[in-house]
């Protein structure tokens, strides 16, 4: 462990934005509200941050790792970090400042590396035998040029959920990726400021040997956003732009992103997938990955909770449907379907306590959640009533998950 630096001395922590695609997991882990956000960037409080170092696992592109040694009152203030195209350089100590004798208290980000489980709700580590992921290949200043080569809607078209599937080619230069990471997609042209758009993520819904097997492609679930959260009209800039590509048509790429919402790579794991919407995506890879290997003998079981408002609001029904019933266990959880009473995920969790315990008893299994943020509250309480069924003590199993890289969640 490094000494404690001189009380006039800060390690102040910043996000690069260059790196980082607004993807909100950092506002959203920190425990005490230290980072915060504009239309530009987002950028971490000198005067709240105690780096705990609870944001830098979950990141998934490593934009918020960087810090900077400091002059405590020359720190840089929200203000300024917000008005940042890139970082700025290091800056050297004044020489008596930087042999000053060391501060009794500890340094905060020396003291704090593993944050504390209560952090978040999943595993900041994958499992043990995930696959090596590969990130940040391609960053804003030099993307990747990928080509559309397939553009579907996945979705009824007499329903307002317009959802396609989009595949990319990569033609002969590598873009390695694994089940359950993502990319950033350069929409083009500027925002209201001028400035050109920040990349959106989207997760793959392709396995590693690709959307066609043993090509260098992937494909990604993308919901046209015409309303927000509450109902108002907005334009989803990427959105639209990718459910409006065409063949042929090219696409600037970074990444790829993530190394901790992976798959389990030995044999016989088992994967427990939770999800709504296009949060399917991840599911799909992975669903796909074990299908591929059916005859192999190596897959464990597959327990799918899928949750939309209809059946013809679910992305990939039809193929869904069409796979082994001894290879995929299926549970559709629909809530605005005709003449049916409203169904959630979590309800559904509780329908099937019984193969959920049997599941949660087997160390090889893994759970994954993705959807909507609003899902992780609803199926955590699911999870814990299942368990305490069973006579078993929640908070002991939840902590073992998260430690074991074996819950995982994806949300947003």
């Amino acid at each position: 462990m490094n000494a404690p630096l001189p009380a006039e001395v800060l390690k102040q922590h910043l996000i690069d934005p260059e790196i980082c695609i607004r993807c909100n997991t950092c506002e959203e882990t920190c425990p005490i509200k230290a980072i915060t956000h504009d239309s530009n960037n987002y950028v971490v409080d000198p005067e709240i941050c105690n780096g705990c170092m609870a944001c830098v696992p979950p990141c998934p592109t490593g934009a918020i790792d960087n810090w900077r040694l400091m002059v405590r009152t020359e720190a840089y203030g929200l203000q300024e970090q917000l008005g940042w195209e890139e970082l700025p350089g290091e800056k050297a100590l004044p020489e008596a400042m930087a042999a000053a004798p060391a501060s009794d208290e500890p340094d905060a980000t020396e003291a704090a590396i593993a944050p504390p489980l209560s952090a978040a709700p999943g595993a900041t580590v994958p499992p043990w035998s995930a696959a090596h992921p590969y990130v940040n290949l391609y960053t804003h200043k030099a993307p990747m040029t990928a080509t559309v080569v397939g553009n579907y809607r996945v979705t009824g078209a007499d329903t307002e959920s317009d959802i396609h599937h989009i595949v990319l080619d990569f033609g002969e230069l590598p873009f390695p990726v694994l089940e359950g990471q993502s990319i950033g997609i350069l929409p083009p042209g500027v925002d209201a400021q001028g400035r050109p758009h920040h990349a959106r993520q989207y997760s793959l819904a392709s396995p590693r040997d690709g959307e066609r097997a043993g090509y260098n492609n992937l494909s990604l679930t993308v919901k046209r956003v015409t309303e927000d959260h509450a109902g108002a009209a907005a334009h989803g800039v990427c959105s639209n732009y990718l459910c409006d590509l065409a063949k042929n048509d090219k696409v600037q790429v970074i990444g790829p992103f993530g190394n901790t919402f992976l798959m389990p790579n030995h044999p016989r794991a088992n994967l427990i997938m939770i999800c709504t919407g296009t949060g399917s995506a991840p599911m799909r890879a992975m669903t796909e990955r074990y299908r591929r290997r059916i005859e192999t003998g190596e897959n464990g079981r597959l327990l799918l909770f899928f949750g939309a408002r209809t059946e013809r609001e679910l992305p990939y029904f039809g193929p869904l449907m069409k796979l082994p019933r001894d290879f995929i266990d299926i549970n559709l959880a629909l809530s605005r379907e005709t003449g049916q009473p409203k169904r959630y995920v979590q309800d559904l969790i509780r329908d099937r306590a019984d193969a959920v315990r049997e599941l949660l008893a087997d160390r090889n299994t893994c759970i994954y959640v993705c959807g909507l943020k609003g899902m992780e509250l609803g199926v955590l309480d699911a999870l814990r009533e299942v368990t305490l069924q069973a006579g078993q003590d929640w908070s002991i199993l939840h902590d073992a998950l998260r430690r074991e890289g074996r819950l995982h969640f994806e949300t947003y």
